[in-house]
């Protein structure tokens, strides 16, 4: 007995060592691969939160290697750990629009006049994020601004493809402007909003709803660090910033695929820009190119990419790319022309912020009023740190 209780001591402290192990190798070489830039502010606390992620990856496939669980399900379960808070300023109520799950807040303050209406889709590279990720900011965004502010709770890849995440943002959204005044708000006074891949499903839900005439029109539209388009993953922020976390530039069109078709195994010639042929490659030129971005933000270290065409095949896989509904920045100026006024917020250490300089001048070439605010100091995902105590940030404030 005592043979067989030292063995299996000694089989758990190997396992135990060798986890440990693994999970600090792969931080090791997340980190060669990393690049904390000397603008950014705090920049230990943003290597802290990379290690955290880090490490929640790690153990997932450890524990989806071993059996146990897929590494998707698994960080989707330690970021849905989150107790929610009782607001006394707010009524917080989880509901159904449309078979879709939303999570709605509403001052419990009395108006004397109808509310604004705020929708809100999360970002997570539409694999992750939840009601709960976004909890804290929705709470935020009701109290300040005493708006309704409804939480869109879509369907994720891989398990759910492209356009599944869409038509959940865009179902929800119609559902409330049907039924706004039944929340005290006003149906002409509802903005759509989403940070990451929750502001490309706002683009995309507002060129949707864009000259619908049996609804009223959208008041704004909100892009927070918006991804808009996957024809280029070589513009200048994506060279530039492709190794800061907390999004390098293979895990953006990692996510892209993922969402188009639940898998990435056209990531190599998506990243290379070898998916999409030369010719619809240069008649999109028009609105996704360098020589759109302005010359202050290829200062630091870009090089132009050498175009590249690509097989059949592969483009016959990735057409649907091309679709504005997946990428906004590819909509028609006839639709642009109708959307409703924006604001974008950009950030200097982001993959994405590219994506949102295109989207600016091609909403102000159509004369769609914009508001932008980039932020100098910031990086991605910033603004769900802006009240998450030690881990804050003054920009994500």
């Amino acid at each position: 007995m005592a043979v067989v209780y030292t063995l299996l001591v000694l089989f758990l402290a190997v396992f135990v060592a060798g986890f440990v192990l693994l999970v600090l190798g792969a931080i090791n070489f997340d980190f060669s691969n990393s690049e904390i830039p000397p603008g950014v502010n705090e920049p230990v606390k943003l290597r802290i939160i990379h290690i955290m992620l880090i490490s929640r990856a790690v153990v997932g496939k450890i524990l989806e290697n071993i059996g146990i669980c897929s590494q998707v399900n698994f960080v989707r379960y330690m970021q849905d750990r989150k107790t929610r808070r009782v607001d006394p300023k707010l009524l917080i109520k989880d509901l159904w629009f449309e078979k879709v799950p939303v999570r709605i807040y509403q001052p419990k303050a009395s108006s004397a006049s109808q509310r604004r209406g705020v929708m809100f889709f999360h970002g997570g590279g539409w694999v992750f994020g939840s009601l709960e990720t976004h909890e804290r900011l929705c709470r935020s965004i009701a109290r300040e601004s005493e708006s309704v502010v409804v939480s869109v709770g879509y369907r994720l890849a891989p398990e759910h493809k492209y356009p599944a995440a869409y038509e959940d943002c865009l179902n929800a959204t119609i559902h409330f402007m049907k039924n706004a005044e039944h929340y005290g708000v006003d149906p002409a006074n509802i903005t759509v909003c989403g940070d990451s891949a929750g502001g490309n499903l706002a683009a995309a839900v507002s060129q949707t709803l864009a000259g619908r005439s049996d609804l009223p029109s959208l008041r704004a539209q909100v892009l927070i660090y918006p991804g808009l388009q996957a024809l280029d993953f070589n513009l200048p922020s994506y060279q530039q910033n492709r190794g800061v976390p907390p999004l390098f530039r293979e895990r953006a069109a990692f996510y892209m695929l993922q969402y188009l078709y639940g898998n990435a195994s056209n990531l190599e010639e998506v990243l290379e820009g070898s998916h999409i042929p030369m010719d619809i490659k240069l008649n999109y030129g028009k609105w996704v190119s360098p020589d759109h971005i302005p010359e202050k933000f290829k200062v630091r270290g870009y090089k132009p990419h050498v175009l590249l065409d690509c097989s059949t095949e592969i483009y016959e896989t990735v057409k649907r790319l091309c679709e504005p509904n997946l990428c906004p920045l590819l909509a028609e100026d006839a639709v642009v022309q109708q959307l409703p006024e924006s604001f974008i917020l950009t950030c200097e250490y982001d993959v994405l912020r590219d994506d949102g300089l295109l989207y600016k001048k091609r909403l102000e070439d159509n004369s769609v009023p914009v508001t932008w605010y980039h932020l100098e100091d910031g990086f991605h995902g910033i603004i769900n740190s802006f009240n998450t105590d030690w881990v804050s940030f003054p920009s994500g404030k």
